[in-house]
């Protein structure tokens, strides 16, 4: 009996722990791979801008008019939707409703 507990411990350990980290894992691959020029980002660090370049795992953020960061590909933790919708970003972070000055590409205030 007590050895019959312990194949059903490790099936449900790879249910609970495993298997969503693999399922994770793999959408921010297919995140990272479907990055494009003009796509608007966050970074790891909070940083939101707008890719500029991507070369191999380098990319260029830009995150004001006339500033590009260079940051490692992987540096970056999702998208932001393209619509003028504030509240829809793949990061699942909501803004608290007020919406910072200069925030469009353009460097107009908002």
């Amino acid at each position: 009996m007590e050895y019959a507990l312990l194949p059903v411990m490790v099936v449900v350990m790879y249910l609970v722990m495993i298997r969503p980290q693999q399922q994770k894992q793999k959408a921010t691959v297919a995140m990272l791979a479907s990055l494009e020029e003009g796509d608007e980002v966050i970074l790891n660090s909070g940083i939101h801008g707008f890719l500029t370049a991507i070369d191999g795992q380098v990319a260029w953020v830009e995150v004001a008019p006339g500033l590009d960061l260079r940051v490692s590909r992987s540096a970056i933790a999702g998208t932001v939707a393209a619509s003028g919708d504030d509240d829809a970003d793949t990061s699942g972070s909501k803004a608290s409703g007020t919406k910072a000055s200069g925030s469009k590409r353009d460097g107009k205030k908002a």
